[in-house]
């Protein structure tokens, strides 16, 4: 398939989670790749237009740039499959799952994966007893974090047992349950992945230094203090391991198209852990996708060309005819 083909498209950005700021920035840089390869592409807001005037408007197909909620969790992949309209990314079941990280690490530890050792907590009031418990069964430090965000969104690291109440609070404001996760200790890596199924292949692993382990919000998107390096640096043994793990991860999911997932290498023993999969990453300047494909000889236009291509359905059938809906 060529460029030409692909039809109309529909870069779908923005929506109303907490990460819609990194979304406008990521549907934008893919919008202006596709446009400088001359496919038909066009900006759509599904926070300020209804997701029916796709069809309306003669879209043929979608990139998914949204993030976290109503983007990457499965819903929006729901009302597509309604539409007849194919997307970018894994589907409806895959997305749901992989938003979740408690669902996500039940399904990883079924299949002999490693992932860190957890407690899922609700986000309301605790006695003071059951959070150190929590301490006691997880050991300082730990991790707090909602279970459906993403980009380092309520997330906080847990020194000491006092800080644990108010990082529990800080991550329900965005959830009703609150994740909390044995910290491993070591270095932190993503390794992205493209295509489906026994076609699907990893991208070379960026290994990700930030000041004091601060791999937050801000200087995901905002600053230039985090290093990144890919090639890894890593041996190659470990980097075979990661992306041995990556697809099992993937595939067990059953995501497709593409995705990136990220995880912590003890020091102590250089085992990796999966922490989560991202099923809709960042496409900013800053994000971990385009520098890997980078590295493996894959520009940014290409790469969403690539992604564009799998654009797909859970449901095989044909489309609904515009202004319709089924």
């Amino acid at each position: 398939m060529s460029q030409f083909d692909v039809g109309k498209v529909a870069i779908l950005m923005g929506g109303t989670s907490a990460e819609r700021e990194v979304s406008l920035m990521s549907g934008q840089g893919v919008l202006q790749a596709l446009r400088s390869i001359g496919v038909d592409a066009y900006a759509f807001d599904p926070a300020e237009r209804g997701l029916a005037e796709l069809r309306r408007d003669g879209f043929a197909r979608c990139f998914i740039a949204l993030h976290g909620r109503y983007g990457e969790d499965g819903t929006v992949q729901g009302a597509l499959e309604l539409l007849g309209m194919p997307y970018t990314g894994s589907g409806v079941m895959a997305s749901s799952i992989a938003m979740d990280k408690v669902m996500t690490k039940r399904l990883w530890h079924a299949q002999g994966l490693p992932t860190p050792a957890h407690v899922l907590l609700p986000g309301d009031a605790l006695p003071a007893g059951q959070l150190a418990a929590v301490c006691q069964q997880l050991g300082l430090p730990l991790i707090v974090k909602p279970p459906h965000e993403g980009s380092s969104i309520g997330v906080s690291k847990v020194a000491q047992a006092e800080q644990l109440a108010p990082a529990v609070q800080l991550a329900a404001r965005y959830d009703a349950e609150v994740l909390c996760e044995a910290f491993i200790e070591g270095e932190e890596v993503t390794c992205p992945v493209l295509g489906s199924g026994a076609q699907s292949r990893t991208l070379p692993v960026v290994r990700i230094q930030a000041p004091q382990g601060a791999y937050d919000y801000q200087n995901k998107y905002f600053t230039d203090v985090v290093q990144y390096h890919c090639p890894s640096g890593l041996p190659a043994a470990e980097e075979d391991e990661i992306s041995r793990i990556v697809l099992a991860a993937y595939r067990a999911l059953g995501c497709r198209g593409w995705g990136r997932a990220d995880l912590m290498i003890r020091a102590s023993d250089r085992q990796p852990f999966l922490l989560e999969m991202n099923t809709s990453p960042g496409m900013t300047t800053h994000s971990l996708v385009p520098m890997s494909a980078r590295a493996a000889g894959i520009d940014y236009p290409a790469l969403c060309l690539a992604v564009l291509e799998q654009a797909t359905l859970d449901y095989a059938r044909a489309p609904v005819a515009a202004g319709t809906l089924p």
